[in-house]
């Protein structure tokens, strides 16, 4: 059967909402997550409107993405004792690509793949030094 590749907000909550089911069920991210969101249905809308910033850049877009993801996962580091690792990082890229693989193909597809390890790598670096602070 062939995928489509992700050409709408709605296939971005698709996806969204298909990787964040794995990762609360998953028993090292699971407790993070279900630790710090309260508000899931506010949550999925905010992080298919961040991807949809993130992957469509040139398009004109009804929802606009405000916030500072790297303030707020330097402060689930600090309210889980610093205890986020490379590992963390690792087994949310894994579900990402997983989830991915899972409905999408196409160019787009790869490039959520692409900018999902330029984040992860740079939340992590970002974390890390929020600890020296």
């Amino acid at each position: 059967m062939t995928k489509k590749d992700i050409s709408t907000r709605e296939d971005i909550f698709l996806l969204v909402s298909s990787f964040y089911k794995k990762v609360r069920k998953d028993p090292v991210l699971g407790p993070f997550f279900n630790d710090a969101i309260k508000d899931w249905d506010e949550h999925l809308h905010k992080l298919t409107t961040f991807w949809e910033s993130s992957l469509f850049m040139t398009r004109k877009l009804e929802h606009k993405y405000k916030g500072n993801p790297l303030e707020v996962h330097a402060k689930v580091d600090k309210d889980n004792n610093n205890s986020i690792t490379e590992l963390h990082f690792g087994l949310w890229l894994n579900l990402w690509f997983q989830t991915i693989d899972e409905l999408f193909e196409g160019d787009y597809a790869e490039n959520a793949k692409r900018r999902a390890r330029k984040m992860g790598t740079f939340f992590y670096l970002k974390i890390f030094e929020a600890r020296g602070e």
